[in-house]
C-alpha cells in the first residue's frame, strides 16, 4: 500500500512539474509576443543596416531593438520608431557626430535613382551649444550619401530649434562634390523649407535670432519625400497647417562649378575658414549613392575655435550617455511611416 501511495505521489509531482513548466513557457511566449520591434512598424528593415550612438552596429534589423537608442513607443494607439543619440558617443569613420541612423544596403547612381519617404516628429534636440555655429541645436533626419570619390552628401535634411524658441526650422543642405582630389574646400548650400536655413545664427554664443514665424515645433508631425529620377532630385515637404513646399536639384550638372557661382551664403558662412572650393562639372553623376534615415545628431561638443564650422560647443559630460540624456544633450526623432524604393516619374 505504501509503495502504491509513493508511486501515485511521484506521478502527481511529475504532472505538476510538467504543468508548471508549460505555464512558464506559455508566459514567456506571451511576453515575447507583446514586444513590438521597429521592424514591426517599418516592414522593410531587411533593406537597412544601423549604427547606434553607443557604437553598436547591426546589419540584421528584423526583430532588432536596443533600449535608449532604437525602439518603439506607442502614443494614442500609433506605433513610432524612436531614434535617440547623445551629443557625444562613438561615431562613424567619416564623422565627428553621433548617430542612431539607418543606412541603405542597396546603392544606386543618380541616373538610376531611388525614392525615400518619411513621416516623423522631432522630439528633442540638444539644449546646449554655441549659437554662432550653424550646426548647433540641430539633427539630420534624412540623407543621400555618396559611397565613392569624396563620399560627400548631395542631400541632408535638418531640423533645428534654438533654446527658448517654440518653433524650429526644417531646411535641406546640398554639399558640393568638390572638384579635384582635395576635398578640404567643400561646403553646404542651405535652403529653408519652414523657418530658417542653416546660415541664420546668433551674434554671440548665447544670443539667438528672432523665432521663426512659420516654423515647426518639437512634436509636430511632418513628412518628406526624396525622389531621384533620371538624375534630378525632387523634394516634397508636407505638414498639416503648413504650405507644401517642393524643390528640384540636378545631380548630374553642377550649379557651382566656378568661383563666380559660389552663393553669398557660402562667403559669409564658410569662406572665413577656408572652405570656398568649387564643384566638379558633372556633380554626382555616375557615383554610387545610398539613403540614410534616423537621428544624426549635429551637436558634438567641440568648439568653434577648432576652426571647423560643424563643431558646436555642446555639453557632453565626458561622454557619459546617461548624464547626457538626463541633461538635454541628445537628439530624439520618431518615425511612424517610411518607404524606400525606386525613383518614379514626378507628378505635377
Amino acid at each position: 500500500m505504501k509503495k502504491q501511495l509513493l508511486t501515485i505521489l511521484t506521478l502527481l509531482v511529475i504532472v505538476a512539474c510538467k504543468e508548471n513548466s508549460k505555464s512558464i513557457s506559455e508566459a514567456k511566449q506571451d511576453t515575447e509576443k507583446t514586444i513590438t520591434y521597429p521592424s514591426d512598424v517599418i516592414p522593410f528593415m531587411d533593406e537597412w543596416k544601423i549604427l547606434l550612438g553607443d557604437g553598436t552596429f547591426s546589419d540584421s534589423l528584423v526583430n532588432f531593438s536596443k533600449e535608449d537608442f532604437f525602439y518603439v513607443e506607442t502614443k494614442n494607439e500609433t506605433d513610432w520608431v524612436v531614434y535617440k543619440t547623445p551629443n557625444s558617443g562613438i561615431t562613424s569613420r567619416t564623422s565627428s557626430n553621433t548617430r542612431t541612423e539607418l543606412g541603405q544596403k542597396k546603392h544606386w547612381t543618380p541616373e538610376i535613382g531611388g525614392k525615400l519617404t518619411g513621416t516623423l516628429k522631432v522630439q528633442h534636440v540638444s539644449t546646449s551649444g554655441d549659437a554662432r555655429v550653424a550646426a548647433s541645436y540641430s539633427v539630420v533626419i534624412g540623407q543621400i550619401h555618396s559611397d565613392e570619390g569624396h563620399e560627400n552628401e548631395p542631400l541632408k535634411i535638418f531640423y533645428k530649434k534654438f533654446p527658448g524658441h517654440t518653433q524650429g526650422s526644417v531646411f535641406w543642405n546640398y554639399e558640393i562634390n568638390t572638384d579635384g582630389e582635395d576635398n578640404s574646400g567643400r561646403w553646404d548650400f542651405s535652403t529653408a523649407v519652414w523657418g530658417y536655413d542653416m546660415s541664420v545664427v546668433g551674434e554671440t554664443p548665447d544670443t539667438y535670432p528672432e523665432e521663426p514665424k512659420d516654423g515647426i515645433a518639437l512634436g509636430e508631425e511632418f513628412s518628406y519625400e526624396i525622389n531621384v529620377y533620371k538624375g534630378i532630385m525632387y523634394l516634397t515637404f508636407t505638414s498639416k497647417g503648413h504650405e507644401t513646399v517642393k524643390f528640384t536639384k540636378n545631380l548630374l550638372k553642377s550649379d557651382f562649378a566656378t568661383r563666380e557661382n559660389i552663393p553669398d551664403q557660402i562667403w559669409s558662412l564658410y569662406a572665413a575658414i577656408g572652405r570656398d572650393g568649387i564643384e566638379r562639372n558633372n556633380a554626382y553623376a555616375g557615383e554610387l549613392n545610398y539613403f540614410k534615415q534616423g537621428a544624426y545628431n549635429q551637436s558634438n561638443g567641440k568648439s568653434p575655435e577648432d576652426n571647423i564650422v560643424w563643431y558646436t560647443g555642446s555639453d557632453t559630460y565626458n561622454g557619459d550617455i546617461a548624464k547626457q540624456y538626463a541633461n538635454g544633450s541628445y537628439a530624439e526623432v520618431w518615425f511612424k511611416e517610411t518607404t524606400v524604393g525606386e525613383g518614379t516619374r514626378p507628378t505635377e
